[in-house]
């Protein structure tokens, strides 16, 4: 792993506090793969002497279990992985998110965009330009403007030196969907500055969402915070967890097996938590014996070797 401190390409971060997180979205129990983006995020925090907080990613509710935002934070619980402040429900945060999207469409940031995913993808599916009108009965979703040439450099501090071009390979970022729900990327970029967000530690699988992250955050005047992707756990199959058959809910009830695994996963030496009896004795042995250049910059791990 790169050291957690190198010289970030965008808005430095290192004169402030670590402040770490972990944000599952409630559409489903936790399984493996959360675990180990908790487990990684939670033990970087620790390590930094930083402070660790959960926010509940509840922005979607067609895809939302009921009861899994409840379920998740008990099972973090058993797990030992409590955050050091209140927890952050994004379903209750709808007027920041107004406000900063007022701020962009003021500006001249965003703009309203009518035009369907059908015609998108008859366009080659990269929004460039609107390729529809307003119509009667339809509303429009919100976009930020993203300039010609828009490319986004940033140092990850386990994959290393990253760069996209956000108008070729993603075009102008939806911010507000036509069907009104908020847009991850706003919502993020929104918390991760009001929480005082220092370091994204998270899976591979959102490797791609921060460079639109980045370009949000600089069109609002946001303070960039460092990132860090960390392996992502895939079934036999190739599939991320949480669209696998194989993605079971960690047992709460046995929560050593799974955090041994998680810390094997994270390229840690399993003999630090030899005899471990307690998860309040692995978690301090954890603690003590992390290391974090030990953490493997491979995108994916399979599920079966664990």
């Amino acid at each position: 792993m790169r050291s957690l401190h190198s010289p970030h390409v965008s808005t430095p971060t290192a004169s402030r506090p670590y402040r770490g997180r972990f944000a599952p979205s409630p559409t489903g129990d936790l399984h493996f793969g959360s675990l180990l983006a908790a487990f990684g995020s939670w033990l970087l925090a620790r390590h930094a002497q930083g402070t660790w907080l959960v926010r509940v990613e509840d922005l979607d509710p067609p895809r939302e279990v009921a009861g899994a935002a409840e379920r998740q934070l008990r099972t973090l619980a058993a797990f030992g992985l409590h955050s050091d402040e209140p927890v952050l429900r994004q379903s209750e945060r709808g007027a920041h998110y107004r406000a900063a999207l007022e701020r962009l469409l003021a500006s001249g940031a965003a703009f309203a965009c009518h035009c369907s995913r059908s015609e998108l993808a008859e366009a080659g599916g990269i929004h460039r330009h609107c390729v529809s009108g307003p119509r009667p009965g339809r509303e429009p979703a919100i976009r930020l403007r993203v300039a010609d040439g828009s490319v986004v450099a940033y140092d990850d501090a386990i994959r290393g030196p990253q760069s996209q071009d956000v108008a070729r390979e993603v075009g102008d970022v939806v911010l507000r969907r036509a069907d009104g729900y908020w847009a991850y990327q706003l919502a993020v970029v929104v918390d991760d500055a009001e929480q005082a967000i220092s370091d994204v530690v998270r899976g591979a699988d959102l490797l791609d969402s921060t460079p639109r992250q980045i370009l949000l955050q600089r069109a609002l005047g946001l303070p960039t915070p460092r990132y860090a992707h960390l392996p992502l756990v895939l079934d036999g199959a190739g599939r991320k967890l949480s669209k696998s058959d194989a993605a079971l809910p960690v047992d709460a009830e046995r929560p050593l097996p799974a955090l041994a695994a998680a810390w094997r996963a994270l390229g840690q030496d399993p003999a630090v938590l030899h005899g471990a009896g307690t998860v309040a004795e692995l978690l301090a042995r954890s603690q003590s014996g992390f290391d974090p250049g030990r953490i493997a910059a491979a995108p994916t791990i399979a599920l079966g070797e664990f």
